[in-house]
């Protein structure tokens, strides 16, 4: 049976690298991110964890500092806010107080959040060509607006550097398997197995493959001995096998703890366990 540390070392492995957790909201993505994040900084390797998740609370959940680890969000209105100001500091440099009253009014668009969060995102992306970057993900419909404006992108400049002309774009980043990778993070039970394989199918058409499944509270991985809990536990196990056997390229299962894994000892923990095989 896999468990997060087996992941954490297959990720350490490359020396850097960027680390999504995707998913649905309430599995538990803010958690196995900070996870892996400790993980590796207390290995000794810097690591950056961000998340674009507006709700996520990634510092209450680390409850303390760390060396090597920085932690970051990347906020919608305030990346908004700084790419607004930047745009009308350089381009509206040039532009008498019409023009200039224009692109403010044009810089409110939704669209601009949209751009501004791509950008925070980009930029994260090439910071992991030096260091690991683990990102905390908003729920699966931000990040496949965000995964759109990558593709977005990516289109537009490969149409204007044409045939003959080398580039990389993030989401060329995102597709490379050495580069990136993907966790889905998952809970052991119909439906959130089901939305996490949607979002499989979503990130493949966009080529980008998941490196790797986290099935999350597992009450099954638990062991629990009373006849309700090994009632429920048994019936999680048709759940793990479809993710194991039929969705995951590699999957970890991670026992149900009996209190939430707040703070940088239980964040450690939750990475150092090598749990007994689940069945």
């Amino acid at each position: 049976n896999t468990s997060l540390a087996d992941l954490v070392d297959a990720i350490e492995a490359d020396g850097h690298g960027l680390v999504m957790c995707m998913g649905k909201g309430g599995v538990g993505k803010t958690t196995i991110a900070a996870a892996i994040a400790v993980a590796l900084a207390r290995r000794g390797h810097d690591v950056h964890l961000t998340t674009t998740d507006p709700a996520a609370h990634l510092t209450d959940t680390l409850a303390g500092e760390l060396d090597h680890l920085e932690v970051s969000r990347i906020d919608p209105h305030e990346a908004s806010e700084t790419y607004r100001n930047r745009v009308l500091a350089t381009k509206g440099a040039e532009l008498d107080d019409a023009g200039r009253a224009t692109l403010a009014e044009d810089l409110q668009s939704p669209c601009t959040e949209e751009v501004a969060v791509f950008q925070a995102f980009s930029k994260v992306i090439h910071e992991s060509r030096r260091k690991f970057v683990v990102v905390d993900t908003a729920p699966t419909g931000h990040t496949l607006l965000l995964l759109d404006a990558t593709g977005s992108y990516h289109r537009e400049i490969a149409r204007q550097m044409g045939d003959g002309g080398r580039f990389i774009t993030p989401l060329m980043r995102l597709q490379d398997p050495a580069q990136t990778k993907i966790v889905l993070v998952t809970l052991a039970e119909t439906t959130p197995v089901l939305e996490a394989a949607g979002l499989q199918d979503d990130l493949r058409r966009a080529g980008i493959e998941p490196w790797g499944w986290v099935v999350n509270n597992s009450l099954a991985a638990a062991a629990p001995t009373a006849p309700l809990l090994r009632q429920r536990a048994v019936a999680e196990l048709e759940q793990i096998d479809t993710v194991r056997d039929e969705l995951a390229n590699r999957c970890a299962v991670i026992p149900l703890a009996v209190s939430e894994p707040v703070g940088i000892t239980a964040l450690g923990q939750l990475a150092e366990r090598h749990p007994a095989p689940v069945r």
